[in-house]
Order: structure tokens, then C-alpha cells, then sequence
């Protein structure tokens, strides 16, 4: 008996075969054929148990035979913040690790010392899907598209947000400890450039209700300080 395979389906219930990419890849790499078995994850939650009816050509018929919820993972909402890097191999790498660690939004920054100021996140979404499949998520990671720091700060005024920094003129305390003496469960951390955020950006983000913190001693990439943030992110919750 061939292992089930899991496969990216948004829509389903209603679908009723595999989206185009995903076909390809059952046909032509894996081989499916009628009767095998497979798991649709809908990003939203839940794994939905099928078998193929129908392996023609281009296409990938399904039939569902169990629908289950998948209980979460973690408690709240994990979210992500990071300016880019100049080479994106390295934020895809992160966002593909972050997706099998564990997180729920990935949002790019444009700041003033950003190396990179236009990202297509067509790429990064394909990532993720195959990261979440890998790993086998049952929800898919938001990643949202780049914007202006102070626009990211004015339209996230409430929960638990930090900002981390390597400023010692502006007080700091350990990212990890902040969020384990934390109430909510979900956080948002937002991790600067190569240059680091720009100190007037640290102080409109205190400003602004943002706790000011550190990863620790050592001065780390930009995305392994954001991997790093997912794991203490994921492990204060232990």
C-alpha cells in the first residue's frame, strides 16, 4: 500500500480535483493512480482523507472519503515581521523553516536601512505551501506583502508586539523572558535589516506601545534572528 500523500487543495470540499500544480506533481512525479490514497490539506485547518478517482492526462480526480480538524498546534497567533534581505534565497530559506517550526503571519518591512524594497511573494507562497505540506501543517502561514514601517506600526496597535533591536542606548530586555511572563498567547515580533532598524524606528515603535527587546549576546543575520524569534516564539508556550 502506497503512503498517503499530502497535497495543498484551499478549496476542498468543492473542488473536486487537484489544482494544476499540484496534479503535475501527483501525475508525473509521484505516479498516483485511481485508487490511491491522498490527504488534502485546505490551509484553514483541517486534512481531508481521498482517494483518486480519475488520473487522466493533466488532471486529478478526487473523491473524500473523511474530513478531520486538526486540533492547533499552538495557542494564538504567531506573527512574524522581518525586512528583507538583499538575497532572497536567505528569506526563503527562513520562511520555509519558520513555516516547520510553526508560525501564523509573515510580514516584509520596508525601513530605512532595508536593502531590498520590493519583494514579489508569489515565490514565498509556494514555499510556505511546500514547507506546510512537508512538515505536515494543517494550516497555511499569511504572508502578506511589503510595507513601510511606520505604516506596519500604526496599523498594529494592539496585543503583545516587540521590536528587536542591538541599541544599547534604548533599555532592552530578553525577547524569550518577555514572552513567557506574557498573558496572550499570541505575539508579533518584528525583526529589522542587515543595518538594523534606524533608532528613530525603535523609538516611533516604543512610541507606538512596542516593547523593546533582545535575542541575546550575539549579533545575528536577519534571517536567523527571525528563525530564532519563531523558536522562542513557539517555545515559550511549552
Amino acid at each position: 500500500m502506497k503512503e498517503e500523500r499530502y497535497f495543498y487543495v484551499p478549496d476542498a470540499m468543492v473542488q473536486g480535483e487537484l489544482p494544476d500544480e499540484e496534479a503535475a506533481h501527483a501525475l508525473r512525479v509521484l505516479r498516483l493512480k485511481e485508487g490511491d490514497a491522498m490527504v488534502l490539506i485546505d490551509g484553514q485547518g483541517t486534512f481531508h482523507h481521498a482517494v483518486v478517482t480519475q488520473a487522466t492526462g493533466r488532471r486529478c480526480s478526487y473523491s473524500i472519503t473523511q474530513s478531520v480538524p486538526q486540533p492547533p498546534a499552538w495557542q494564538g497567533h504567531l506573527h512574524l515581521a522581518i525586512a528583507p534581505t538583499k538575497m532572497m534565497d536567505r528569506m526563503e530559506w527562513l520562511a520555509e523553516k519558520a513555516t516547520e517550526v510553526g508560525f501564523d503571519e509573515l510580514s516584509l518591512l520596508d525601513c530605512r536601512f532595508s536593502e531590498r524594497r520590493v519583494v514579489k511573494t508569489e515565490r514565498l507562497e509556494r514555499i510556505v505551501v511546500s514547507a506546510m505540506k512537508q512538515s505536515r501543517k494543517a494550516c497555511k502561514p499569511i504572508v502578506n506583502p511589503m510595507q513601510p514601517f511606520r505604516h506596519f506600526v500604526d496599523n498594529h496597535p494592539q496585543g503583545a508586539r516587540y521590536i528587536a533591536h542591538c541599541y544599547d542606548e534604548i533599555a532592552r530586555v530578553p525577547l524569550f523572558d518577555a514572552l513567557r511572563r506574557q498573558t496572550d498567547h499570541s505575539a508579533l515580533v518584528m525583526i529589522g535589516p542587515e543595518g538594523d532598524f534606524s533608532v528613530d524606528e525603535v523609538r516611533q515603535a516604543v512610541d507606538a506601545g512596542f516593547v523593546s527587546v533582545t535575542l541575546g549576546d550575539s549579533r545575528l543575520r536577519t534571517e536567523t534572528a527571525g528563525l530564532t524569534a519563531v523558536m522562542m516564539m513557539q517555545l515559550s508556550q511549552l
